[in-house]
């Protein structure tokens, strides 16, 4: 049964994929490669022109096709080719683009570095007995959280750090006060919305981990959210910039994120697609930013 999806983001474009349980094996919309390769605002088009011209020359890519269903952006499932991984450097050898050569280089490598490595584990906490353990809204759960996502790519995974770190110009909590620091954040209340994104903006600006606070701190921040107020953020609905900004601005005004937060609650806590598209944007947010309200990488 296929049904673990993903969404990749080249250049800032969605590339999505789906999971074949029988192959092992992800399948990529060859419709949205087309997209990111070539800007055609009708890449649809595009690939129906090219599959056609392909299929005149018996071209054996048409034939790898297999139509899957996977979700649009009005929310409705659509039968869409996609390919195999391994068949998808034969479809960008066949699309004219300047994108190319980056494209291939991103595609080939992005599941072998650290962030996706670690983000194969985050897919697995959905379904991962950890879940049910870590101690929610503690400072020992998030060190919990970040062990899980972390271990075994970081030697520090689940670390406190003990150096000082900043980014963009901000200090964030320095080394000889976190330890306080963490503990009066801790203490903080969580018995409401307000409440609990004040004690993630405040976490945030601790920043306790070398790297991976931001995607370890939005994991921390729904099962705050899911065990108060039966509530999660469906967060494919925040663009990164919104995010970005609303973060920057936090450390010393709270309104921006939260109105962005509150507007992207769902109640849907329990829902795999939601918390699946939740982890690609959490890690979206991180991809080459420099911002305050990253993972200071």
């Amino acid at each position: 049964m296929m049904e673990k999806i993903s969404i990749r983001f080249f250049e800032d474009k969605e590339i999505r994929a789906v999971w074949d349980d029988g192959k092992s094996k992800w399948w990529f919309s060859v419709v949205d490669i087309i997209g990111a390769l070539t800007d055609s605002k009708d890449p649809r088009k595009y690939w129906s022109v090219l599959k056609t011209r392909l299929k005149k020359s018996n071209f054996e890519l048409t034939t790898k096709c297999s139509q899957l269903k996977l979700k649009a952006n009005d929310g409705k499932n659509y039968l869409t080719d996609c390919l195999l991984q391994e068949d998808i450097l034969l479809l960008v050898e066949n699309v004219p683009s300047k994108k190319s050569k980056k494209f291939i280089e991103w595609f080939t490598y992005s599941d072998e570095t650290i962030d996706g490595k670690s983000k194969s584990k985050a897919y697995a906490l959905f379904d991962s007995s950890l879940l049910q353990v870590i101690e929610v809204g503690t400072v020992k759960g998030l060190q919990q959280i970040h062990g899980y996502l972390f271990g075994g790519l970081y030697d520090f995974a689940g670390q406190i750090r003990k150096l000082n770190i900043a980014k963009g110009g901000f200090q964030f909590a320095p080394v000889q006060f976190l330890d306080n620091t963490l503990k009066a954040i801790e203490k903080m209340p969580e018995s409401t919305f307000d409440e609990i994104v004040s004690k993630y903006v405040e976490m945030n600006v601790a920043h306790p981990f070398m790297e991976g606070n931001g995607r370890t701190t939005r994991i921390w921040l729904d099962l705050i959210l899911k065990k108060n107020l039966r509530l999660c953020v469906d967060w494919s609905k925040i663009s990164k910039k919104d995010y970005l900004d609303a973060m920057r601005k936090s450390t010393t005004d709270t309104k921006q994120i939260k109105i962005l937060l509150e507007n992207a609650l769902t109640d849907k806590i329990n829902d795999r697609d939601i918390f699946m598209k939740g982890i690609d944007y959490s890690y979206y947010y991180e991809q080459e930013i420099d911002i305050i309200g990253s993972d200071g990488e």
